[in-house]
């Protein structure tokens, strides 16, 4: 450290000029951002709506706020240890769970900086979309319905449950509970713009960290796709960012061009044909349903096993749901861990991916 005058520098002083007209509180900033926003983009205004109310932050805006609660976040980091396709891969540069996060956000917020959205709202949306995921992708959603009334949606669990603590603003968890496609509309541009940037992302990198696998080659994609966005995931989405961008752009909603997004569509269905559907991955993802049912039932008939052992209440159903909380949150490896602790599963008989 060195010192300046009565400033502590970590190197040496140096100037900057800060725009006085632009203070750096909260109040003033908003006031910048919303005069900068398109028309429908949504505003930041104080602590935001929150299900428990706060008191505004001096500095961040209420959206800001939210992205930084989930950068933070355990359910967040925990991502890192939750596969996207691969489970235990030997191939350790295969995407997870964060890094598909991740490459979400910066998807989104290449689309909704240029079209005046609201970037704080789209990135922390984005961050926390799949924070609701269970270990082994999609095959929990399958092995934990049954234990949860109505079934089990990583959206809207994320939102309404493994993100509950962080008392996100109203527009923030409500993109992330509709995200998906199967769910309703989100409320906000922001929101869908997230939505179609999950699909953008998986579509791109999954199909890359498949030839990286040897799953399928690199040349395999059918003209309909490599005719209109390329043949590499750079070239993709460069191709799909920018014309969403145009397209929503001109139309006044958030969407693609025909053209695109039938590319996009045919996209989707190679990789559904070709990786996610492919027998050896039905075969690994029934495994995995059976091994996360059977411990989430050891666990509700064992709950003093349920996280730090603390649960102070007999209801079936109160401990049914702390056993569906306590594997959601599991990474792919905790649970394997777990199925040979408690139920006996031999290490061999794992799931794991090529």
């Amino acid at each position: 450290m060195a010192r300046s005058d009565a400033l502590v520098v970590a190197h040496r002083a140096i100037p900057f000029a800060n725009n006085p007209t632009i203070p750096p509180e909260r109040g003033a900033r908003e006031d910048a951002e919303h005069q900068a926003m398109a028309s429908g983009a949504t505003r930041a205004e104080g602590a935001g709506t929150r299900a428990t109310p706060e008191e505004p932050d001096r500095f961040r805006t209420c959206f800001e706020r939210d992205l930084d609660r989930i950068k933070h976040s355990k359910p967040f980091r925990r991502l890192a240890g939750k596969c996207q396709v691969f489970i235990a891969p030997d191939n350790d540069h295969l995407r997870n769970r964060l890094t598909h996060a991740i490459e979400v956000a910066q998807v989104a917020v290449s689309i909704a900086r240029p079209l005046g959205l609201n970037v704080a709202l789209t990135e922390a949306a984005a961050l926390g979309h799949d924070c609701g995921h269970g270990p082994a992708g999609h095959a929990s959603e399958d092995a934990l319905s049954p234990f949860v009334p109505g079934g089990y949606h990583h959206a809207v669990y994320g939102a309404d449950v493994v993100l509950e603590h962080l008392n996100l603003c109203h527009e923030t968890a409500d993109a992330i509970r509709n995200h998906s496609w199967n769910r309703p509309a989100p409320e906000t541009p922001e929101g869908e713009v997230v939505a179609w940037a999950d699909r953008i992302a998986y579509v791109c990198h999954d199909f890359e960290d498949a030839v990286s696998a040897r799953i399928v080659g690199e040349h395999e994609l059918p003209p309909s796709v490599t005719d209109i966005v390329g043949s590499n995931r750079r070239a993709q989405l460069h191709k799909f960012i920018t014309s969403m961008v145009d397209a929503s752009s001109s139309a006044g909603a958030i969407g693609l061009d025909q053209t695109t997004a039938a590319a996009l569509a045919s996209f989707r269905a190679f990789n559904y044909d070709r990786i996610y559907l492919r027998p050896e991955a039905q075969d690994q993802a029934a495994v995995v349903i059976s091994l996360l049912q059977q411990l989430t039932e050891w666990l509700i008939h064992h709950p003093a096993h349920i996280g730090d052992g603390s649960i102070d209440t007999t209801n079936g159903d109160k401990v049914t749901a702390l056993a569906v909380r306590y594997v959601s949150g599991m990474t792919d490896r905790f649970a394997l861990n777990l199925a040979v602790e408690h139920l006996g599963w031999a290490s061999d008989a794992l799931p794991r991916s090529a």
